[in-house]
C-alpha cells in the first residue's frame, strides 16, 4: 500500500498563508494539481469566502470601510460558517483540504497589520475552533518592500491592499512570529525565487509530509 492510498481515508487539513502579493494563488493552483495527480482526495477551498455567506461576507471584508472590531467579528463569523459547512464534512469524510489562508490570517492582518490585540483574536479563535487547527500551513514569504510592489503592479487593490508599506511589514512579521511559535506545524517557502524552484521545494515539503504522516499511522 502507497503512502497517500495508507492516507486516503483520513482528512488533512492543509492552509496556505502569506502577505499578499507573495504569488499563494499561483502555488496553490499548482499544488491542487500536484496533489490531484498522486489521487489524494481534495477540498480545495478559501478564506473569507468557502460558502455563499462567507463569500457575501468576503465582499463587505475587502472592500467596505468598518472598524477593526467589526472586520474581526465579520472573519471569524465566516470562518465559523466555513467550518460547519465545508471543512469539517470534508474532514470527517476522508479529503484533504486545502485552504487559501484561515486563522493565522487573521492574526497577522487584523492582528500584526491593523493592530487588534492578540488576547481578543485567541477569544474569538477559542469559541470558534478551539479543537481544530491546520496539519501543515505553507507560508509563502517575501521581503515585505517585493510583495508591496507586486500587489501596487499586478491589478486594482483592494482595501486591505491599498495600505501602505509599514503595514505590509507588520503583517509579515506577524507571519514569521507565529512560524517560529509553531514550527512543526509551519512550513517557510521562500517565495521570492523563480516558480519552479519553489515548485519543487512544495513537492518535497508534501511528499516529506505525506510520508511523515504514513510511518506515523
Amino acid at each position: 500500500m502507497s503512502s497517500v492510498q495508507a492516507l486516503a481515508t483520513t482528512g488533512r487539513f492543509i492552509t496556505l498563508e502569506g502577505v499578499d502579493g507573495a504569488g499563494k494563488t499561483t502555488h496553490l493552483a499548482w499544488l491542487v494539481e500536484y496533489l490531484k495527480s498522486r489521487h489524494v482526495p481534495l477540498c480545495v477551498t478559501r478564506e473569507p469566502g468557502g460558502t455563499p455567506l462567507g463569500e457575501a461576507l468576503r465582499e463587505l471584508l475587502l472592500h467596505e470601510a468598518m472598524s477593526i472590531e467589526t472586520e474581526a467579528l465579520l472573519m471569524f463569523a465566516s470562518r465559523q460558517q466555513h467550518l460547519q459547512s465545508c471543512i469539517i464534512p470534508a474532514l470527517n469524510a476522508g479529503q484533504w483540504v486545502v485552504c487559501d489562508r484561515f486563522t493565522d490570517a487573521s492574526y497577522a492582518y487584523q492582528g500584526g497589520g491593523r493592530g487588534l490585540p492578540v488576547e481578543k483574536l485567541a477569544m474569538l479563535e477559542h469559541w470558534v475552533h478551539s479543537d481544530i487547527q491546520p496539519d501543515l500551513t505553507l507560508l509563502f514569504d517575501v521581503p515585505a518592500e517585493v510583495s508591496f510592489e507586486r500587489v501596487r503592479g499586478a491589478r486594482s487593490p483592494d482595501r486591505f491592499e491599498q495600505l501602505d508599506l509599514a503595514f505590509f511589514q507588520r503583517v509579515r512579521q506577524a507571519y514569521l512570529d507565529r512560524a517560529v511559535a509553531d514550527p512543526l506545524r509551519f512550513r517557510i517557502i521562500n517565495a521570492n525565487r523563480a516558480i519552479d524552484e519553489i515548485q519543487l521545494e512544495l513537492a518535497e515539503v508534501i511528499m516529506s509530509y505525506i510520508q511523515g504522516e504514513a510511518h506515523a499511522s
